[in-house]
């Protein structure tokens, strides 16, 4: 399987997937970085930009964007794995709005960047709609709006819509209602995450492909071609962080899986709608996501694939009939205009990280120089901005609103050991798919789901 196969997005580039050069040898750095997805080059840049005379080295193991970066929903969004209330148990009221408020940030200062790049990735801020088409779907859906509300947002941040609100917008089948925020951007992930590679090269940043990294410790990133030695060593790994030695129970991968359509004839979008590309889902409890893509496929993913025993992650895990199967149901059940056999032409998935309390970090352990992001839960398209500006102020020793943040320097707890870990995952997932099921089916909230997802810390 070539790289253009890992995922529509990728297989619609104009570009050919041809790895850079492998790191040569042993070679010295003042930041080395593991991992050429999002973090990472967001980080390098950020970094070059602070400081053009840092000699920043970033080290891929197979190409730039192989990763989530390369095959994700192409949410550009302001959601934080933390709800707020959470992070205010944790941190307060303040730094809790702080935190929401640099993510709404984050997809603006992410737009700014690609126009001032010329990095053409489909870029189109056209905000995310979220339907209820059940009762228990609207009571979440009002119940997400009135604690917004609670914590300092407004109907600019969070807007509770009625049901021709919400249909005007997505007129997927059933409608009861939902919500709309504008602090979202539709995008071409792969186009982007490739965009940003040419950036930090043209910054003078060396970006190695194809050298795995075996082992991190302070001053080093070892590969079987040479160690890069640098006084900070950036972690920046998310789904893949379990293969490191000693991170096994840092994340758990958990496998997202999508497909996409072939163009949609503009008739069947005006029935459809997303006139300005919204990205879209509903308030169900096992995540599902879309987006109108620039040449007017439906890009449609959701969870559901089984958490793989050992934290394993392998090629083989990206593709499942089984989830595939369900996406094309849920698509169809949403736009009955799509047929009752929806043709679906590309099909493809793969790892997001998952820290045990759900929370995602970002920090630098000035006493070893090892620095570290992620556990984005799916969220990292514009989080791993938010971490790179943030790894860039730790790493220069610039204090900032961001160093500030309340995820800077927290420590998530390690997975529970297998088989537990196992158990639980996928128990967990069982609980929320069959809640959701009996939702549909007899518009009654299933109690289970949300004692289990509190169980998980979501």
């Amino acid at each position: 399987m070539g790289y253009q196969d890992l995922s529509y997005w990728l297989s619609s580039l104009d570009e050919p997937l041809t790895p850079r050069a492998g790191l040569p040898g042993d070679t010295d750095a003042d930041v080395a970085i593991v991992g050429a997805g999002y973090t990472g080059l967001w980080t390098a840049f950020y970094l070059a930009e602070a400081d053009p005379t840092l000699r920043i080295v970033v080290l891929e193991r197979e190409i730039a964007g192989y990763g989530a970066s390369g095959r994700n929903g192409g949410w550009c969004s302001a959601l934080f794995p933390t709800s707020l209330p959470a992070l205010a148990r944790r941190h307060g009221r303040d730094r809790a709005l702080a935190m929401q408020r640099a993510m709404h940030d984050t997809v603006r200062e992410v737009g700014r960047v690609v126009a001032a790049e010329g990095v053409d990735c489909d870029w189109r801020a056209g905000g995310t709609v979220v339907l209820a088409r059940t009762g228990p779907q609207l009571d979440r859906a009002r119940a997400a709006v009135a604690e917004a509300h609670a914590y300092g947002l407004t109907d600019d941040d969070l807007v509770l819509l009625d049901a021709a609100e919400a249909a005007a917008r997505c007129a997927a089948d059933g409608v009861r209602g939902g919500t709309y925020t504008p602090h979202c951007a539709a995008v071409h992930p792969a186009k982007l995450v490739r965009g940003l590679a040419r950036a930090v090269e043209r910054r003078g940043v060396r970006l190695h492909e194809r050298t795995p990294v075996t082992a991190l410790r302070p001053g080093a990133a070892v590969t079987p071609a040479g160690v890069v030695r640098a006084p900070v060593v950036v972690r920046a790994t998310e789904g893949f962080t379990p293969a490191l030695p000693g991170h096994r129970r840092s994340v758990a991968p958990v496998y997202s899986l999508m497909v996409a359509t072939p163009p949609l004839p503009e008739e069947t979008w005006a029935r459809i709608g997303l006139a300005e590309r919204e990205t879209f889902s509903d308030h169900r409890h096992v995540i599902v996501y879309g987006q109108r893509t620039a040449d007017g496929r439906l890009a449609f993913g959701g969870r559901g694939a089984p958490y793989h025993y050992g934290s394993r992650v392998r090629p083989d895990f990206d593709r499942e009939p089984r989830v595939f199967a369900a996406l094309r149901r849920a698509l169809g059940e949403l736009f009955p205009v799509l047929g009752p056999d929806v043709p679906v032409t590309h099909a493809w998935g793969g790892p997001l990280g998952v820290a045990r309390d759900w929370a995602a970090s970002v920090g630098l352990d000035r006493r070893t120089g090892l620095a570290w992001a992620g556990g984005y839960v799916g969220d990292g398209v514009g989080t791993s901005n938010l971490a790179g500006r943030t790894l860039a102020d730790l790493i220069t020793g610039r204090e900032s609103d961001l160093t500030a943040l309340p995820w800077v320097g927290h420590r998530s707890p390690r997975w529970e050991p297998e088989p537990l870990r196992w158990l639980a995952m996928n128990a967990g997932l069982r609980v929320m798919s069959s809640a959701d099921e009996t939702e549909l089916r007899t518009h009654r909230p299933a109690r289970r789901a949300a004692l289990f997802a509190r169980f998980l810390g979501h």
